[in-house]
């Protein structure tokens, strides 16, 4: 992160005495980079006619107006940057200074980063930029004001595209939060409906994130003027009616709302069927991809889709591929948006390892001496632990899959390896995408082995979900998963500790389509589902 977005003498956020669940973290981790991967998917597809049709599946393949990297995002999540890099310090963002941060981080941003930039925001910032009187942020709501004033088409859907973030800042304050997206909003659209528009979003993203449901946009309704309320009400009423193409133009910030909402709401959430490969997580998918198809603005109506899509579903359920893709100014990759987006939910404070900011995040006793082992049936697959990352020298490897946090650093000092970073965690009922996170950190195993590269597999102790993955890659290449399981425990010296986390083990059976095998305890026989390490 670029240090001159930060501004550590801000005033600060109270910190939080009710700190985030695993649940609520992985939710509020999802934000920021969910809506990075919407906005990417999206560029290749903006103002392209006609618009992808319902059996066109979008990809991040770049081009669109900058052009674009494959799964680099534009202005929407650019923005949204200047202002996590802000709410990531714990700053409260309705004091004057930090939103005179956030206003020169626009205007860094315009001069220096901006791949495209919205009429409306162009304006303003170009207009408050010559203004000779007030701090950046006054000078800059006024001439939003001034737009606003002169100008019948103010409302557009560039304040509602950044707006994610804020909810973030005020988990446990609403009235904080109705202040600041009305605040951030006005920098640059200050049209009531831009507002309304940001509060609504801001509350459906917040419920989302605390209580994993889409309840707050309508909950919202009743933080907006009395008058305006039953406006929006049929509003929703309407996207819940249409399908996302319904609305030609979406630069309209009520007509984005909507198309994004319809996105979300008619988009069926698949059953947990994981023999089939069907997973709830997948909603996420599928609703980003119908956001982009509702054509015209596809990467702002996916910016905002996703952001709500990843506070609801979380980080562990967007595409393993989505997340290693995404990328964008100011060097940005998807681990540095998830960084931003937890820091801000948790006030910018890091927890007891330094995560998520540590270079490098402590090591626990328990995680014991390193260790590799080769797979019992690819020995182009590594099976390891987090000690066996402190290796100084050249490792033989291509790839790592990280299953557990490792910091911000390079995971090998020596060797540029690929890195995919797992949300998988290693307790009971941690997990809420559990079957689909396997199954996608297990593809990956795979796509990089097609690819010819070594892999390097690993969690803390490597004892737990480092088998579980192991054997359901295993499984991908045709083996049953009792025998996969059986190899991989051999491997490991018949030391692991994957029976203490059932639903893990049982998840490798039920991908495959069996059900898991649990069987009785044999005293005097050694059993390798009973042994303990």
């Amino acid at each position: 992160m670029n240090k001159k977005l930060v501004d550590r003498t801000t005033t600060l956020l109270a910190p939080t005495t009710d700190p985030l669940n695993i649940h609520a973290t992985d939710r509020a981790a999802g934000v920021l980079i969910g809506a990075a991967c919407g906005d990417a998917l999206g560029v290749p597809y903006e103002f392209v006619r006609p618009r992808l049709a319902v059996h066109q599946r979008p990809a991040m393949v770049g081009g669109g107006l900058g052009p674009y990297k494959p799964g680099e995002y534009s202005d929407d999540t650019q923005m949204h940057v200047c202002i996590a890099a802000v709410a990531s310090s714990g700053a409260d963002l309705t004091s004057v200074k930090a939103l005179d941060h956030i206003a020169r981080n626009f205007h860094g941003w315009r001069d220096g980063g901006a791949s495209d930039i919205g009429n409306q925001t162009r304006n303003v910032l170009s207009a408050a930029k010559a203004r000779k009187t007030g701090t950046p942020s006054q000078a800059m709501a006024a001439e939003a004001d001034a737009y606003t004033a002169r100008t019948r088409f103010s409302a557009g859907n560039g304040s509602l595209m950044r707006t994610g973030i804020i909810a973030l800042a005020y988990l446990d304050d609403v009235e904080g939060m109705v202040r600041a997206a009305t605040a951030i909003s006005s920098l640059t659209h200050s049209d009531p409906e831009c507002v309304e528009a940001c509060i609504l979003w801001c509350s459906g993203i917040r419920t989302a994130v605390l209580e994993g449901t889409f309840d707050g946009v309508r909950q919202g309704i009743a933080l907006l003027p009395e008058d305006r309320r039953a406006t929006w009400a049929a509003k929703l009423d309407e996207a819940e009616a249409n399908d996302p193409h319904h609305w030609g133009r979406n630069g309209y910030v009520v007509t984005a709302l909507q198309a994004a909402w319809s996105a979300i709401i008619r988009t069926p959430i698949p059953e947990l069927a994981p023999e089939h490969g069907s997973f709830p997580a997948q909603h996420f998918r599928l609703a980003t991809e119908a956001a982009v198809r509702a054509g015209d603005d596809t990467d702002t109506v996916a910016a905002i889709a996703g952001a709500l899509l990843g506070a609801r579903w979380g980080v562990s359920a967007i595409p393993l591929a989505w997340q290693q893709a995404v990328n964008g100014w100011p060097n940005m990759s998807g681990p540095d948006l998830v960084r931003l987006a937890v820091l801000t939910a948790r006030k910018g404070s890091d927890d007891g390892d330094g995560w998520p900011s540590a270079a490098r995040v402590k090591i626990p006793g328990y995680a014991g001496e390193a260790f590799t082992v080769a797979h019992p049936q690819d020995p182009g697959v590594i099976l390891g632990n987090l000690p066996m990352t402190e290796y100084t020298g050249t490792p033989p490897i291509d790839a790592v899959v990280s299953l557990c946090r490792v910091g911000q650093n390079p995971i090998f000092t020596r060797v540029d390896a690929e890195h995919v970073r797992v949300w998988l965690v290693d307790k009971e009922g941690a997990n809420p995408n559990l079957h689909y996170t396997l199954d996608q950190a297990a593809r990956q195993v795979l796509r990089l082995r097609r690819e010819g590269k070594r892999v390097f597999l690993h969690c803390v102790a490597g004892r737990s979900r480092t088998p579980a993955v192991a054997a359901m890659y295993s499984t991908l290449l045709g083996t049953d998963p009792r025998t996969a399981l059986t190899d991989v425990w051999t491997a490991l010296g018949e030391r692991w500790t994957l029976p203490v986390h059932q639903q893990l083990q049982d998840a490798v059976y039920e991908l495959a389509g069996q059900s898991p095998y649990r069987p009785e305890p044999q005293p005097r026989r050694r059993s390798f589902f009973g042994k303990r390490g």
